[in-house]
């Protein structure tokens, strides 16, 4: 089963997306609360201001690489996004490691908003897990294909095959179709926290990474761009040293900055929203269907009535590979029950993530937000 490299792909199509209430699009991503700010700024009728942020947007689109073989396209008000951070070491990125030659979905999110827009249920894939990747298409403008294979890692979804493919195996994997795909990489990152002035965050105990270049004390400390990307980079040091307990302070994080968002006046401070949202637009890759100021405001639009105590954030439910302990692989019953759950725009049960390895351990108690 031969893995293709690719570096991100770029195939472009048009497809459709499920029907939504009018204004009441919402969801939970650093990359899409920065898309909140072109709300007001695309209403406030600044033509120069729209045009300036339209360029900023340059879009993937995938749903012609995945081809009719698709979950049902249900339309039940719920919307689905796959939110993946991108690991590239090219360019401004260099500074993190050595890029041997394809960029990783070094974060990757599952964001589920429940029919009426009120509530929104995250779960995390890890990067490490093991799972069944199907064959993709290649690069736009070629015809050869990616092969697919048994057990293999989820993040080289993204390596051999780029967006269209994380999307295909993250489909394959839940059964749900993705109405969205959205991208941002450590440098976009870094600018659109320090445009914030920073994430407040306290932490319970000492954090030293040398990996991530993360050194914090306990108390509260507020975190720029560098210092915020290093929290959410840090691995070795706590819990097991593994990707999960990554994944639990990245979701403490995604919460504290959904907070600062909503404190420092991004929704009523024109000045302020225009630099977020120039930030914003620059730092994320939308797909096709949310490459413009207009499909990003319909997107954004009612995002700031969402705060931190209305999403749910779990860890896809998991255990360690008897055969590679570096290694996790789905928990199949109960990973069912998440996606079932979602299927139906329910709640995730408890009982889905009680015997899972993610969310346990010290790792989510490590950061709280104010």
């Amino acid at each position: 089963m031969g893995e293709q490299s690719s570096t991100e792909s770029r195939i472009r199509s048009r497809g459709k997306r499920r029907k939504q209430p009018s204004g009441g699009r919402r969801a939970l991503t650093i990359a899409a609360w920065s898309a909140a700010g072109l709300v007001l700024v695309g209403g406030s009728g600044l033509g120069y201001v729209y045009f300036k942020l339209n360029g900023n947007i340059q879009g993937v689109d995938i749903n012609a690489a995945l081809g009719p073989d698709r979950p049902e396209n249900v339309d039940n008000g719920s919307m689905d996004i796959l939110v993946l951070g991108s690991d590239s070491r090219s360019g401004a990125n260099a500074e993190y490691g050595v890029d041997e030659g394809a960029a990783r979905s070094d974060t990757a999110m599952m964001v589920h908003v429940h029919e009426g827009h009120k509530k929104a249920s995250v779960v995390s894939i890890p990067r490490d897990t093991l799972v069944e990747r199907p064959r993709c298409a290649g690069e736009k403008g070629s015809s050869a294909s990616v092969s697919g294979a048994k057990r293999a890692m989820f993040n080289t979804a993204y390596e051999v095959g780029g967006p269209a493919c994380a999307v295909k195996t993250v489909e394959k994997m839940s059964g749900i179709r993705m109405d969205h795909y959205i991208e941002v990489d450590f440098t976009g990152f870094k600018k659109l926290i320090d445009e914030l002035g920073g994430v407040e965050i306290t932490t319970t105990k000492t954090i030293d990474d040398s990996k991530s270049h993360l050194h914090l004390k306990p108390g509260t400390h507020t975190l720029n761009g560098e210092k915020s990307l290093g929290l959410v980079r840090t691995r070795k040091s706590v819990g097991d040293g593994s990707d999960l307990g990554r994944i639990q302070l990245q979701q403490a994080f995604i919460k504290a900055f959904i907070n600062q968002v909503r404190n420092v006046g991004v929704f009523t401070d024109p000045k302020k929203l225009y630099d977020v949202a120039d930030t914003g637009t620059k730092a994320i890759t939308p797909d096709s269907e949310l490459d413009s100021v207009k499909e990003l405001m319909s997107f954004a639009k009612g995002l700031s009535g969402l705060g931190p105590q209305d999403v749910h954030m779990i860890t896809m439910p998991v255990e360690y590979d008897p055969a590679d302990p570096n290694r996790v692989i789905p928990i199949k019953a109960a990973s069912r029950q998440v996606w079932t759950a979602l299927k139906q725009d329910k709640p995730i049960p408890a009982s889905a993530v009680k015997d899972s390895a993610g969310d346990k351990g010290a790792a989510g108690s490590l950061v709280q937000s104010r």
